[in-house]
């Protein structure tokens, strides 16, 4: 045997975000091993560029860090076949109050392919337009504006450690910022 073969896969809690199984996996030696594995719907994230060039970042409390964060505007998929591009728009609006007249994706990426499946599409927005900041009922964020430099030097500081922020603001810099 040279592959992996899944023979098993059991749901061991179904979450509101997430679903939490344990997997049965014959390995290439023979042996059976038991792997966890996290399935999630994906998610959109949004490099939101001004007129002024400055970005539109969220500072809100994340639970798992029990502290305050930096990062671009994100949600989950309302379902699996929600095209991203729809939920950056509505994501965007919803937890910074702009639209964007033009959006373009800059890049996916796998948040933690150890142990789960999730996939976030980022997209650029520009031409924002005011609209309507609308959050969820347990949701409390500040949106904020800085300059791609020192966003990059609070990345370097390690201010800025979600890996979708880092990743997008670094995609961004390298191919907008010449």
């Amino acid at each position: 045997m040279d592959k992996y073969e899944r023979i098993g896969r059991e749901l061991i809690h179904k979450g509101a975000i997430i679903d939490y199984y344990q997997d049965t996996i014959k390995i290439p030696n023979g042996n059976v091993a038991k792997w966890d594995f996290i399935q999630h719907k994906g998610a959109a994230a949004v490099v939101a560029v001004k007129e002024d060039g400055k970005l539109l970042m969220v500072r809100q409390y994340r639970n798992a860090l029990d502290r305050e964060t930096l990062e671009i505007p994100a949600g989950g998929l309302n379902g699996a076949d929600e095209p991203t591009d729809l939920a950056a728009m509505r994501e965007l609006e919803e937890e910074t109050g702009y639209k964007a007249g033009k959006l373009e994706l800059l890049l996916s990426l796998r948040t933690t392919v150890a142990f789960c499946n999730e996939k976030i599409d980022v997209y650029v927005a520009t031409d924002l337009q005011p609209a309507r900041q609308h959050l969820d009922e347990d949701e409390f964020l500040d949106v904020e504006s800085y300059d791609v430099d020192e966003l990059i030097q609070m990345i370097y500081d390690c201010k800025i450690q979600d890996g979708k922020t880092v990743s997008s603001i670094l995609a961004y810099k390298n191919k907008y910022c010449k």
